[in-house]
């Protein structure tokens, strides 16, 4: 059983060393550990002190691509190079590395192919009470989206099986975060959480500039993704208002028309058949997208045979290689 943890860098020099010699060196159930660094085009020395220490992997950008593309590019790296278990974990030293075992027993266990580090975030001195509410209800919405349970849905730190790194596919540009809970809830993928610890803040988030701008973007990442996995019941329920407003309207002024009042309420009957309209519209894209959903599900299960086969016949090359 081999694991690989890997860790998406950006110009994290300063804290890479500290993070990188708190990982273990054996785990309970676990063959081999070796590491992989994603330098997301660092313009510091992260490259440097990752070949010092001696990481067995990097993944190297040019220039700086963003959290989600690193983190699929780490889990194509992960997968490449063997992994039966991938742990995503922060530079920065955020998770305390001791629970990376509690991470992965799940997963040993059969239970699971998924699991999140739920991070006590009640408890945690330097998130400002805003910052702890919105983390609160930002994992509720999605709970909601992704029909899972999992507290801490922002948390960084995870591990994946082999078969559900190779169906995960990040569309966003901003985090994988949120949007691989609600795949993995969409997809039915065995997904669960683990309570976890962290590490004093060594330094500020890099990942928003902002604690509105990180909730905009929150928002934007979980509307899509949800209505990307259930477009039809989505845009059901946006056609529901318009389509209510517009027949009560309508039936008001049939009603004015029988008690002959309604000649003088044409722009009442013109708003009814507008709104009915934008419903009826409103309904048939959610429709059409649902074709599309389905077209997408069966593009997404090729690319997972496709990964797989790529996968395997890297691993067919290297026992040759060896043999």
């Amino acid at each position: 059983m081999k694991l690989i943890i890997q860790i998406p860098c950006y110009n994290e020099a300063d804290t890479l060393e500290m993070a990188l010699n708190d990982l273990p060196a054996e785990l309970e159930g676990i063959d081999e550990i070796e590491y992989l660094i994603i330098n997301d085009g660092s313009r510091d020395m992260t490259e440097e002190v990752a070949r010092q220490w001696g990481v067995h992997h990097i993944v190297n950008f040019s220039q700086n691509k963003g959290l989600a593309r690193g983190f699929m590019a780490g889990l194509d790296g992960c997968l490449r190079n063997g992994a039966d278990i991938i742990v995503n974990t922060d530079a920065d030293n955020q998770y305390c590395a001791d629970d990376i075992q509690r991470l992965i027993q799940p997963i040993l266990d059969g239970e699971a192919d998924m699991v999140i580090g739920a991070r006590p975030i009640d408890e945690t001195e330097h998130f400002s009470r805003l910052k702890k509410l919105l983390q609160h209800f930002g994992s509720w919405a999605v709970r909601r989206a992704s029909s899972t349970d999992i507290p801490d849905a922002p948390s960084g730190f995870r591990a994946m099986t082999r078969d559900a790194a190779m169906h995960i596919n990040v569309v966003n540009d901003y985090t994988y975060t949120l949007e691989t809970i609600v795949q993995a809830g969409r997809e039915k993928i065995a997904i669960t959480s683990v309570p976890i610890h962290t590490n004093p803040e060594l330094r500020p988030s890099r990942l928003f500039h902002g604690i509105w701008s990180y909730v905009k973007k929150s928002i934007v990442i979980i509307l899509r993704a949800y209505m990307m996995y259930k477009p039809l019941k989505c845009f059901t329920y946006l056609s529901v208002l318009p389509l209510m407003i517009g027949i009560g309207i309508g039936l008001r002024f049939l009603y004015l028309i029988t008690i002959g009042e309604g000649y003088g309420h044409v722009q009442s009957l013109i708003l009814a058949c507008t709104l009915i309209i934008i419903g009826f519209l409103t309904f048939m894209i959610g429709l059409v997208s649902d074709l599309m959903a389905s077209n997408r599900r069966i593009l997404a299960d090729t690319q997972y045979h496709v990964r797989r086969m790529e996968y395997e016949a890297i691993e067919e090359r290297e026992k040759k290689e060896k043999s």
